[in-house]
């Protein structure tokens, strides 16, 4: 099962001479049309893997030059996207049938192969080519971390063209440890609410707010809408340069604000950072398309770093958590006064509203164990001054932890908040 492995990508440019990369361009040329021919047969039909391919394989491989396992691939990943397009169109989402433009292409190990020398063979559409991988100098570059450990295993992988060059985002996966299973249900939980006037709240009252971020991002987006309006080669080119610009600032904030939630939870020894769901935090938050993105970018960096802590980094459900006393559980639209402040109208509680949102969060998650069929019993949300369990059992840090009012233990609730 996916979920029994731990998963990552190694981005990789490859040496390509000129017969190499007509191969490559035109087995990515195939590889779209494929993708195409599959979704135009299958939409409305069925979007099913095992049932995508019987019905489209012997069609892909008529008008395509694809060989058989890419043809294959090509059936799944039409079923992927429209199954992407039923979850939208079943959450209310305008949908219309997908459509492949992106340069890239699928691979996995029947089509590509990777050798000890850091080189790897590529199914073309005529034969296969055996490129160089343009590595860092250095042996401790972080492709090498998987291309050297019999721990990960090669998966599934990507190429993409960009600029004249050829990419190849390799997967790997390796098996998840016992602890990294169980953290599902045990432990000690680190709520995060993401949000526009502070990137990241912590359960634990920790801020991580990038107010030239957004700025930042807004003024991107504005010239990226006009550039992208304007549709020249000039503006594309000035685009991808204006692009390359923002996104090394944006991708240097995301990672210290990864760094400073990891942190954190390895402070208050948390075993599990729980998240929102990040399907529809554009429309709950009211965020733009740059900030969805920076969303996603953060969630992916934590997961990414805490994985080597041994943390997990999970998703729960995200309604009515900035709407919902984190202490007594009154849910109510007016309990959240502004953007940044919640007050509740059944205790009177006050607090930041992102941080209240944040404990939601986490106890969201630390309930989610405790309804699982092992019931261990053993779940607690970490706050600033202590943890708390979901029947409201209050333990409090040693020397050195300051107590704040929101944190204050009470008595158990009925029906705490989820």
């Amino acid at each position: 099962m996916a979920d029994d492995y731990v998963r990552r990508t190694a981005i990789t440019r490859l040496s390509v001479d000129g017969e190499q990369r007509e191969l490559l361009e035109e087995t990515i040329s195939e590889w779209k049309r494929g993708c195409q021919i599959a979704t135009d047969m299958a939409w409305g039909r069925c979007n099913a893997k095992s049932d995508v391919q019987p019905l489209a394989y012997d069609d892909v491989r008529e008008h395509t030059g694809l060989g058989s396992q890419h043809a294959i691939l090509a059936t799944h990943q039409a079923a992927e996207a429209i199954t992407g397009c039923l979850e939208h169109r079943s959450n209310g989402k305008t949908v219309s049938k997908p459509t492949f433009t992106a340069p890239t292409v699928t691979y996995d190990t029947r089509t590509m192969t990777l050798f000890d020398d850091d080189t790897v063979s590529l199914t073309t559409t005529e034969s296969r080519v055996r490129c160089p991988l343009a590595l860092p100098d250095a042996d401790d570059g972080y492709q090498r971390q998987y291309l050297d450990s019999d721990e990960w295993s090669v998966t599934e992988s990507t190429l993409t063209a960009r600029n004249g060059d050829y990419f190849l985002h390799i997967g790997f996966r390796r098996p998840k440890t016992d602890t990294e299973r169980n953290t599902a249900e045990d432990g000690t939980v680190l709520g995060v609410d993401l949000g526009i006037e502070n990137l990241a709240v912590t359960s634990t009252a920790s801020f991580v707010s990038e107010r030239e971020l957004t700025h930042n991002l807004r003024e991107f987006e504005t010239v990226r809408a006009g550039l992208q309006q304007t549709g020249t080669r000039s503006a594309h080119r000035t685009l991808e340069q204006s692009s390359g610009r923002e996104l090394r600032y944006i991708r240097d904030v995301l990672h210290r604000a990864s760094n400073a939630i990891v942190n954190e939870a390895r402070r208050y020894e948390c075993d599990v950072i729980a998240f929102e769901d990040l399907t529809h935090i554009r429309d709950r938050t009211g965020a733009s398309w740059g900030h969805k993105w920076a969303f996603r970018t953060l969630y992916e960096q934590v997961e990414y770093k805490a994985e080597s802590e041994g943390i997990a980094v999970k998703q729960v459900g995200s309604a009515y958590t900035s709407k919902r006393c984190a202490e007594c559980g009154f849910t109510a639209d007016e309990n959240r006064l502004t953007r940044n402040e919640f007050r509740c109208l059944k205790c009177e509680s006050e607090a930041n509203a992102d941080y209240n949102a944040a404990k939601n969060i986490g106890m969201r998650y630390v309930r989610r164990g405790q309804q699982s069929s092992r019931r261990t019993g053993d779940s607690q949300l970490a706050l600033k001054s202590g943890t708390v369990t979901l029947s409201g059992e209050f333990t409090a840090h040693p020397d050195g932890f300051e107590a704040e009012f929101m944190d204050k233990p009470h008595p158990p609730r009925a029906n705490p908040p989820g």
